[in-house]
């Protein structure tokens, strides 16, 4: 009796441990199911704001390039007008009427600086001359670019709006001779092609004016408009359809604003340019897919562990472990499937960097549009230089002197490496900083810039008194370019002396606190000091200069952190300084 009641309590202890070990198994499940939630939202919640934050550092990184791009563009135009209007070429038609070849020079004008057109008009708003010949003869008198050029002494800035939904953006400046104004230079800014690179990259991108109108935009129809009823061109959402929409995407925060029916991100930025603004719409779809990816492989994860646990638990058939190795094979699938989506969307992250750099490094090479005429300039001396080269060689070589013709051909290579340094000075002017400088000593500037020049010394009888210090005056400068600003200077003193009995040039090199190198000679000086260093500006026959030489050095020498000034001497005649800070031994080191 006694042993049934043991066997009895034994049975009850080891129902007893069973229930207990039942019950510690649910509650362990329970927990991982508890675990698993809290993971589950916890990483949602963290997730969404970190890739939110992301996507908005994106949007306004992309915002950021498309307003310097757009700004460097407006920037870049506003310079043309000012140039054009002190063309003597183009007072002169207005003075005298004839326009026969006005209309080719604004073309060729066209072709180096990149504006979308040209245009020339006259007093009365007729149009004299432009790119596009269609347009001669049309009278623009209340366009407010002719009204607006008019009514202000610098460049004026106008939008206007055709009947096609089109929008121009023009830079007008009148043109003046003794306080009066002849007529008005339009110069057509293209801002279409930042729509069509927007496009490519956003999803939707929109630039509004001072009034908040809508004048450039990823969506053609959206121009004109103000940007809320811009927005509902395309239907929004129904309720129904935003429920449901926000029922799917319950990982996302509330929408900024809807773009063709698609929640969307807005970021703006201002523009510093007339009171402009720049906005762009980013949907949470990318926001979405990472975040519902990250969440998948987690439920995944936990999901297995729940399968194991329920395979310890259950410990049935086979056929029931079958079906959880399969499961298992399918989650590992869809792994492997997450991971491939995974690699995919990184790659295309790296694409856009990509993207994004080529964008920064074209408004970088936006400026070159300005250098066209400034490397005409500068070539001229060396084909000059290589023009007397040859026609001395050849008479070497009739006289049978080879060695010396060899010696002219061997300055003639030289001049033609020259002239390919300083076509690649491009880079130097588009990126308006000092990556090319290196220290050099001015001593050597000055001897192979007196070199350049022996050719044309030679034709003329001029003293040069040269003066140099024996020890080195080192400077943080671009040997070509400070070249460049000697010879024109030398040039310069060469036609100066044209007409003088005793012609005389002096050149001197001093250091100090600075490094100064004077070139003066005994020519007639100079009349207009005040308008020397504006381009265009000549004292020189037509034919034998363009006016951009002292513009292009002066340039050049700020580039340098120099300064170059002019004055007439006591004595007669010009003088010009070129002052640069002097490299000491200690900046060169650290250098």
């Amino acid at each position: 009796m006694v042993t049934q009641n043991e066997e009895q309590t034994d049975q009850l202890a080891d129902s007893v441990k069973k229930r207990e070990k039942r019950w510690r198994l649910r509650l362990v499940v329970g927990l991982l199911f508890c675990l698993a939630i809290a993971v589950v939202w916890i990483s949602n919640v963290w997730l969404t704001e970190r890739f939110n934050e992301t996507t908005r550092n994106r949007a306004n990184l992309r915002l950021a390039l498309y307003s310097g791009n757009l700004l460097s563009e407006l920037k870049r135009s506003s310079i043309i007008p000012q140039l054009l209007a002190r063309d003597p070429a183009l007072i002169g038609a207005l003075n005298s009427g004839d326009f026969s070849q006005t209309s080719r020079r604004l073309i060729s004008y066209l072709e180096e600086i990149g504006a979308a057109g040209l245009m020339l008009l006259d007093g009365n708003g007729r149009v004299v001359a432009a790119s596009d010949r269609n347009l001669i003869g049309s009278v623009h008198r209340n366009a407010p670019y002719f009204v607006e050029a008019l009514r202000n002494n610098g460049t004026v800035f106008t939008t206007f709006q055709q009947d096609s939904g089109r929008i121009d953006f023009t830079y007008s400046r009148k043109m003046e001779v003794s306080g009066s104004a002849i007529g008005v230079i339009v110069v057509g800014v293209d801002l279409s092609q930042f729509e069509k690179a927007w496009s490519g990259i956003s999803d939707a991108v929109l630039v509004t004016d001072s009034e908040g109108k809508i004048i450039l935009a990823t969506e053609p129809k959206w121009r004109g408009l103000r940007e809320e009823d811009a927005l509902q061109v395309r239907s929004a959402p129904s309720a129904i359809e935003r429920a449901i929409q926000a029922t799917t995407d319950w990982t996302m925060p509330p929408a900024d604003a809807y773009v063709s029916g698609r929640a969307a991100m807005r970021q703006e930025k201002r523009i510093p340019f007339q009171g402009w603004k720049i906005a762009s719409f980013t949907n949470f779809a990318s926001v979405r897919e990472r975040v519902n990816g990250v969440l998948a492989l987690e439920i995944m994860g936990f999901a297995i562990l729940l399968a194991l646990a329920f395979y310890f638990l259950s410990r049935k058939a086979v056929s029931r472990s079958r079906l959880f190795q399969q499961e298992s094979a399918e989650l590992r699938q869809l792994n492997a499937q997450l991971q491939r989506e995974i690699a995919e969307r990184e790659r295309a992250e790296k694409h856009l960097e990509v993207a994004e750099q080529s964008l920064a490094q074209s408004s970088k090479l936006a400026a070159l549009g300005e250098m066209s005429a400034a490397v005409s300039h500068e070539l001229n001396q060396p084909l000059a230089a290589m023009k007397t080269y040859l026609a001395g060689a050849r008479l070497l070589l009739r006289r049978k002197r080879g060695e010396e013709a060899v010696s002219a051909f061997q300055r003639i290579d030289d001049l033609i490496d020259r002239m390919g340094a300083i076509t690649r000075q491009l880079k130097s002017y588009a990126r308006k900083g000092g990556e090319s400088l290196e220290p050099l000593d001015a001593r050597h500037a000055v001897g192979s810039a007196l070199s350049m020049m022996e050719p044309q010394l030679k034709q003329r009888h001029v003293k040069i008194n040269r003066v140099l210090p024996n020890e080195s005056v080192m400077v943080l400068a671009d040997r070509v370019r400070l070249e460049q600003v000697i010879i024109n200077l030398f040039r310069n003193a060469l036609d100066a002396t044209k007409g003088v009995t005793d012609p005389q040039i002096d050149i001197l090199l001093s250091a100090g606190e600075t490094a100064t190198l004077t070139v003066r000679d005994n020519g007639s000086g100079i009349e207009n000091l005040e308008s020397l260093f504006e381009p265009f500006y000549t004292t020189k026959q037509p034919g034998d200069g363009v006016g951009l030489g002292l513009a292009i050095s002066s340039g050049i020498v700020n580039d340098f952190g120099g300064r170059l000034t002019a004055r007439n001497a006591e004595n007669g005649g010009a003088v010009f300084e070129v002052r640069l800070p002097i490299l000491s031994r200690e900046i060169e080191a650290a250098e």
